[in-house]
This record gives structure tokens, C-alpha cells and sequence, in this order.
């Protein structure tokens, strides 16, 4: 019997797949260091917990409307107007379970067979699947480091073709940190605005913010960019919530109807009792926030310090997230442990083994001569990761 052929095309996550190997590792009581996952290491904040625990006292456990409440979509407009200065009805809003869910939808909404997704490089590692799970094309363009790995108008406008449906922007950026400034945006929205290209936005990350830097919706530059623009969203990185599985989108209300009807069969609907709690996330203090975005700006500070003192190895100071990618290209063609390095998934492997170290491969990026970083663990992980680093290298040949 035959199997799917789209499904069969679809790769494995490699950032799950390493820190599914990382955990397995630490379950067989070895001294592993894992810089994989990207979810902070921080609790859920009380009050949200504690909403969650009412929800559930309360009753609140029954099935919602596919798309999400209606408390939670207010609360999620008065978000985009507080934070993003953009005004959303509930009809704009569709909640789902994770981001990633919310990317499936937006992507499944707009494309149909051979459209074609402009993706810039390096990526998170599900966007292409996701464009190829909803019968689209993706079509990557590729940034350097010396530019801070953002595309520019030009390439944008270059890649396109008469498949081109959409463009995907994430900012602040997985792997890479960094964030796209207004002027960058503006000129990225004319130049969709132009060709009618839908624009993808990936903003989970729009808070975590370093060094003064600033979070712009390209959604905010009028009208006619807006109408093209699906913002991604949710609480997972924000309020250290990952496992509670709630994001959403804005979008125009057509689309915002398409994905709701899907929903309504595939998932039903989102967690009722994540949905409560997020709306005390919404809607509540941020001191705790400020705590974690403190830390994670340390911390930052000190890999990408630490990074940089290591012999072989650079970094670019990230902008936002908590990812520093790593170069490796002074390694390509060296032996480390008696394996010869040719690219990330060289080192990685070479890196896990010898030292017990896990970071995640630029090759599933589209990046292969970088190794990703995540500082959403504690200082003395990090601490003790680039010494095994450096003990790592001092092999090198």
C-alpha cells in the first residue's frame, strides 16, 4: 500500500529532534549541556498559573468556538493596539494551539499547488515544511552575516515571479536575533504592496529586545500592507509558556474565516483553560517579563563575549530573541576527535560526543557553517558549554 507522498516529504524538526537527544542523554545520567531548545528556562508566572487553576474550578473546561473566545480575542486586540499600535477586530483574530499551528493555518489559507513562498535564509527550521505540507514551493533567499542576516528590498523583489504569493519575515529572528529596523520594514512592505504579495509576519519574539533596539509591525504602515499581512503571534516566549500551546494570528477577516473553518475541523478547538490563562498573560503585570528579558540580556552578553575569545570560532551580537549563531567557517576542512569537520552537522555531532555539549546545526537553517546557541538556560550552563568549547577546539587540526 502507498503512503503519503507529501507527508513522507516532510523532514523531521532537527531543533526537537537534538533536544529530544539531549534529554534522552540526561535521562541515561550523563553530564550533557544542552543549548538546543528554544524555550526559556523561566516558570510561567503565578498569576497566569493561578488563572489557569480558577478556569478549572470554574468549570471552564468545556469546548470553546473553533477560532477562540471572545474574552481572549479582546484581550488579544487590545494587545496589538497597546504594544503594535494596530487596530484588530475580533473577526481579525484566530487563536490556535501553538504558533506553529498558527503558521499551518495562515500558510493553508492563502496558498494553493506550485505557489511560491519567498523564505530569507537563515530560517526557522519549520517554515519550509510547512510551505511544502500546504502544496506550496519555497523559494529561499540568502543573507550574510556581515548584513546581520536581513534581506534586502532588492533580493525580495528579485526572487519574485508570477507564482510568488507570499514572503515570510520573522523579527525578532530565529536562529539569527536580529531585528529588521522601520526603515528596512517600510521599504519591504512597498515592494509587497507593489506586487500584491501577502507578507507573513512572524513576531513571537516581539519582546525579547536588547541594546535599544525596537519592535515595528509591518503591519503599522498603512492600509494596504495591512490587508497583505498575517501577524503570527502568541505567548510561548513572552511568558515563558511554551508548553500551554495557545498563538494567533491577525489577519483580514476573510482569511481570519477561511482558518476558523478549518480549525473547526482539525482541532476543534484550543485549550479552554490555556485560553484563560492567557488572557490573565495579556492582560496582566510584565514585571516578571522585565525579570526574564534582564537575564536573558546577561546572559547574551556574556556568550556572545565568551564566543568571540574562542579561537576559530565569531559571533554577531544578536538584537532580540535568545539565539547567538555561531561561525564555524575557520573550522570547515579541520579534524576535531579525529572527525573531519566539512559542516554543522560535523561539529554538532563531533561537539555532543567528545564534550557533551548540544547545539543545533545551521544545516537545517539553511546556514550550514554556523551552530546555534540558545541563551534561555542558566549562566552556569553557558558558563560551563564554552569551556567544553574551548577544551573542544583545543584539538583541533
Amino acid at each position: 500500500m502507498e503512503i503519503s507522498k507529501k507527508f513522507e516529504a516532510i523532514a523531521p524538526s532537527p531543533t526537537l529532534a537534538i533536544d529530544s537527544k539531549f534529554k534522552q542523554m540526561k535521562a541515561d545520567g550523563l553530564d550533557v549541556v544542552g543549548f538546543g531548545t528554544g524555550e526559556p528556562d523561566f516558570d510561567t508566572p503565578d498569576h497566569i498559573k493561578q488563572a489557569a487553576i480558577a478556569a478549572i474550578m470554574g468549570g471552564k473546561t468545556k469546548y470553546t468556538p473553533a477560532s477562540g473566545t471572545v474574552e481572549l480575542k479582546k484581550a488579544i486586540c487590545a494587545k496589538f493596539k497597546r504594544d503594535n499600535g494596530l487596530d484588530y477586530d475580533i473577526a481579525n483574530i484566530v487563536v490556535s494551539n501553538g504558533a506553529k499551528h498558527s503558521l499551518i493555518n495562515a500558510f493553508g489559507a492563502i496558498l494553493n499547488p506550485g505557489d511560491e513562498v519567498i523564505i530569507p535564509a537563515p530560517f526557522s527550521v519549520s517554515y519550509p515544511e510547512m510551505v511544502k505540507y500546504n502544496d506550496g514551493v519555497p523559494v529561499i533567499i540568502h543573507t550574510t552575516e556581515e548584513n546581520k542576516f536581513k534581506f534586502s528590498p532588492q533580493q525580495f523583489e528579485a526572487a519574485i515571479t508570477p507564482r510568488t504569493k507570499a514572503v515570510v519575515i520573522n523579527s525578532p529572528c530565529n536562529p539569527t536575533g536580529m531585528v529588521y529596523t522601520a526603515d528596512e520594514l517600510r521599504a519591504i512592505a512597498d515592494v509587497a504592496v507593489k506586487h500584491g504579495i501577502y507578507v507573513i509576519s512572524d513576531e513571537i519574539y516581539e519582546h525579547l529586545i536588547y541594546d535599544g533596539a525596537t519592535h515595528t509591525s509591518i503591519a503599522s504602515f498603512g492600509e494596504d500592507i495591512k490587508d497583505l499581512t498575517i501577524i503570527i503571534n502568541g505567548v510561548s516566549k513572552t511568558y515563558a509558556m511554551t508548553g500551554w500551546r495557545i498563538g494567533f494570528t491577525a489577519s483580514s477577516a476573510k482569511i481570519a474565516k477561511m482558518m476558523s473553518n478549518v480549525q473547526s475541523h482539525t482541532t476543534s478547538n484550543p485549550n479552554s483553560i490555556a485560553q484563560e490563562a492567557t488572557i490573565a498573560a495579556l492582560n496582566g503585570p510584565k514585571e516578571e517579563l522585565d525579570t526574564m528579558i534582564k537575564a536573558f540580556d546577561e546572559r547574551r552578553k556574556y556568550m556572545v563575549e565568551r564566543i568571540n575569545a574562542v579561537e576559530g570560532v565569531s559571533c554577531t551580537s544578536p538584537d532580540g530573541a535568545f539565539y547567538v549563531m555561531m561561525n564555524i567557517e575557520k573550522l570547515i576542512g579541520k579534524t576535531i576527535g579525529g572527525k573531519l569537520i566539512n559542516t554543522a552537522d560535523d561539529f554538532s555531532e563531533v561537539f555532543l560526543s567528545e564534550q557533551l555539549v548540544a547545539v543545533v546545526s545551521g544545516v537545517g537553517f539553511d546556514a550550514p557553517n554556523f551552530v546555534r546557541w540558545s541563551y534561555a538556560t542558566s549562566m552556569e550552563n553557558i558558563r560551563e558549554g564554552i569551556d567544553r568549547l574551548e577544551k573542544l577546539l583545543a584539538d583541533c587540526k
